[in-house]
């Protein structure tokens, strides 16, 4: 299969750093504003902080190395095939093969790609990020991300993706004035079990959006009067 690609952002990339745990991307017109994956992350710091308690620091960080790992791996062979690479798959792990060919069908439903790992940045709400993919899904422009799990998650845990993919909507009209329709996650497991969440109530996930910038601005604001 070959896809089709439309860029409407052209050359846009922006500068980075890394502040205080922070990533922070400096916009065109200078400020630097902290990254999505920051804002979330930080919103859902508590949930992180009690399961590392849970399993204990050594096993959770064997945990995250081994999930991050997989995780690259997995973006990545998605990109080169969306991309219209011929795969080597010496260059990927044996799993992601695997988990590859099981998510393989639901990819085959994307196509007109907007963006694929593409730096997207809101002045209006001052932040920026690099999105998985925007393009078509089944026929409608939609903020694609690709997760792994061990294990599909509950709805009511991944709230975080579907704010973040909100954001990428949000960001991606403001720069195009192109309206992604839906919010599309795409999950996997190494047991190749794949799983849809397609979000189009984007009104609930802006509200959220909102209170995430809220939280993260109040606390970070505090911690530099202090």
């Amino acid at each position: 299969m070959s896809f089709i690609h439309c860029n409407y952002l052209g050359e846009l990339e922006l500068e980075k750093k890394e502040q205080n745990g922070i990533r922070l991307y400096n916009l065109p017109d200078g400020q630097w504003v902290p990254s999505i994956t920051s804002v979330t992350s930080f919103y859902n710091r508590q949930i992180f902080a009690k399961w590392r308690e849970r399993v204990g620091l050594e096993e959770a960080n064997r945990i995250t190395k081994r999930a991050t790992a997989r995780g690259t791996d997995f973006h990545q062979v998605c990109q080169d095939y969306l991309e219209n690479k011929e795969l080597d798959w010496n260059d990927y792990q044996p799993l992601t093969k695997f988990m590859f060919f099981h998510a393989k069908p639901y990819l085959d439903k994307i196509n007109n790609i907007h963006a694929i790992e593409r730096t997207l940045y809101s002045e209006y709400l001052g932040l920026a990020g690099r999105v998985d993919c925007i393009a078509e899904y089944e026929g409608e422009l939609a903020v694609i991300d690709f997760k792994t799990s061990e294990k599909i998650k509950p709805e009511e845990w991944i709230e975080n993706y579907f704010v973040q993919e909100m954001f990428y909507a949000a960001a991606y009209y403001e720069l195009t004035d192109i309206p992604p329709i839906k919010l599309i996650t795409i999950m996997v497991t190494p047991g190749g079990e794949v799983k849809i969440f397609d979000k189009r109530n984007k009104d609930e996930y802006i509200k959220l959006l909102v209170r995430y910038i809220k939280e993260f601005v109040h606390h970070n604001t505090r911690s530099d009067g202090e």
